[in-house]
């Protein structure tokens, strides 16, 4: 009988294959009481477990593969440090005393603990966080009870192989990166969590918050993956099987057609050029910007240099991360964005205390002002490194001119300071504003006489614009990049950009939908940022536009307010005739 099962969709396209299942729960944990004089033995054997769970967590991250993305060893990093905390390491112990218990059974009571804590936490992105404290408090009772991971051994894995895990750890992806297993699902996990992100970075089918698949799916069963859809289907019958089967060929026909156009020049069928240009997060994304074909780095997220790590980056750190995306784009332009710490991307050297409401709280600029000697740091890194290339440097999260005129007044100290010690740095810099705050859209025009271009951060944008938390799966359904004040922000700021000679690009999630692109064209929008993976979907649909036959449908989605309608209207848009 065929069991279908709807989770979040996270990404990829379609995968057909068999099961491959990862063990990893706590339900069954034994409990037996222990002898005085057991005590120490009990507590040598959790300190044992401790160090071996440390030891084993230090030499995945060692051999983390050059090509995985960042997010991967900033996780496995966060996962190293929890090891270390008192409420992992220390208060299970004395659990094993106070109740003269088993380790494991210590280990459980104190998890039980810290999850109705994390659950207490009324922000989401925090919330989550009690799936990286389970997989550590996971991984330090497999070596209690002594046995292995229970991982397939990746080796063996085909390239059907999809995996099914409860949730699957930063660990898991290492030891699963060399392999070409074909899609992944778990039963828990959210759109911030680790396991999401990774997803994204890796571009494989995958769904995840599926809660009962691990239960449902057996060994070597055959399951279809819709990373599209969000759907999960168990044993599907002939005629589902079938329609996947031809899904999966036209998927795999149009991935082999899209690296066809990788040479092509991004223009649209009336002629009009388009910069199609690639996100990143450091060095080891270089050879992703390569392969697409990208016309460049539009978003360098410099903040991954800072997390996963004790301490601050050193000035000569962050200097040889830029120089060394400078160097290897040769003349092609690189826009790193200075740090946008904060909200939901707190390294744990960061003191600020704790906010109600991070997102609207000490993040982007505002913490770069606040803290304007680690500031300095990092815009003398930039300027140093701006003599190996074409740098562009952009300012996160700005609120207003005053935000801006200090920015920019750094950098002017930074610079003084260079020549003072002769420092070589390149007057060809060039400084922008990212637009992700509603106000910032309103007075946008007041930016222009300051700054060399502007660039449209769409995800934050709508979530300030439609007071949504888009990372709530309670409002999720909310979170519109079509809705009509999030539409006329971006209209306003590209028409006030391109009116004063300032070029306008989007890096948000919305330049890399294929669904979006000719919207965006029809917008005025001539410059787009994206995931490497996204590009030559982009492109594609940008190289079967004709700008004068999309401005009348554009121009009517511009003009209503309905929903429905604009829906309606973006269909039409897409619809194979129109391009």
């Amino acid at each position: 009988m065929s069991i279908i099962l709807h989770g979040v969709a996270i990404g990829g396209g379609v995968a057909i294959g068999r099961a491959h299942l990862i063990s990893r729960s706590m339900d069954d944990v034994a409990h037996y009481s222990l002898e005085e004089d057991e005590l120490p033995a009990e507590i040598a054997r959790f300190d044992e477990a401790i160090r071996t769970t440390r030891k084993e967590l230090e030499m995945l991250w060692g051999t983390i593969p050059e090509n995985a993305p960042a997010e991967l060893g900033a996780f496995l990093s966060l996962h190293i440090m929890l090891l270390g905390d008192v409420t992992i390491s220390r208060e299970p112990r004395e659990i094993i005393v106070a109740q003269k218990c088993n380790a494991e059974w210590a280990l459980k009571l104190q998890s039980d603990m810290l999850i109705a804590q994390f659950e207490a936490i009324e922000e989401d992105y925090l919330r989550e966080r009690k799936h990286d404290v389970l997989q550590v408090i996971e991984r330090i009772f497999k070596n209690l009870d002594g046995h292995d991971a229970e991982l397939p051994d990746a080796d063996d894995l085909v390239e059907d192989a999809i995996l099914v895990a409860h949730d699957l750890s930063p660990a898991d992806m290492v030891y699963f990166k060399e392999s070409e297993f074909a899609a992944f699902i778990t039963d828990v996990g959210g759109a911030t969590s680790h396991t999401a992100i990774l997803g994204r970075s890796l571009d494989l089918p995958s769904v995840i918050a599926l809660h009962h698949s691990r239960e449902l799916i057996r060994e070597d069963e055959l399951v279809i993956v819709d990373g599209q859809q969000g759907v999960v289907i168990i044993n599907p019958d002939d005629i589902v099987l079938a329609q996947y089967r031809r899904r999966l060929r036209a998927w795999r026909d149009a991935r082999r057609k899209l690296s066809s156009i990788r040479k092509a020049t991004a223009q649209t069928e009336d002629g009009t050029p388009i910069d199609i240009l690639a996100n990143i997060e450091g060095p080891q994304d270089i050879e992703d910007v390569r392969s697409c074909g990208a016309a460049g780095v539009g978003l360098f997220r410099s903040e991954f240099l800072f997390l996963g790590r004790d301490s601050l980056p050193s000035e000569d750190e962050q200097y040889e991360a830029y120089r060394s995306v400078l160097e290897q784009m040769k003349d092609l332009p690189v826009t790193i964005r200075t740090m946008d710490l904060g909200a939901d991307k707190s390294p744990r050297w960061l003191n600020h205390g704790v906010a109600e409401n991070p997102a609207l709280g000490l993040t982007g600029i505002r913490l770069c002002l606040a803290e304007p000697l680690m500031f300095r740091v990092q815009l003398r890194a930039l300027l140093r490194a701006s003599v190996h290339g074409k740098l562009r440097v952009m300012f996160p999260m700005l609120n207003s001119l005053q935000e801006l005129r200090q920015a920019l007044a750094l950098v002017d100290y930074a610079r003084e300071e260079l020549r003072d010690e002769g420092q070589p740095y390149s007057d060809a810099v060039e400084f922008g504003a990212m637009i992700e705050i509603p106000s910032a859209a309103l007075v946008v025009g007041s930016f222009l006489k300051h700054i060399d271009f502007l660039s449209v951060g769409t995800n934050d944008l709508i979530q300030y614009t439609l007071a949504i938390d888009r990372n709530d799966d309670a409002v999720s359904h909310l979170y519109d990049p079509v809705h009509p004040a999030v539409l006329q922000l971006i209209l306003h700021t590209i028409k006030v950009g391109t009116r004063g000679g300032v070029p306008v690009s989007v890096c948000g999630e919305m330049a890399g939908d294929p669904r979006l692109t000719r919207l965006l064209l029809g917008m005025g929008l001539r410059k787009f940022s994206m995931h490497p993976a996204n590009v030559l979907a982009v492109k594609q649909q940008v190289l079967n536009t004709h700008l004068d036959r999309i401005a009348s449908i554009t121009s009517r989605m511009l003009r209503t307010e309905d929903p429905d309608r604009i829906a309606d209207l973006l269909q039409q848009l897409n619809a194979d005739t129109v391009g």
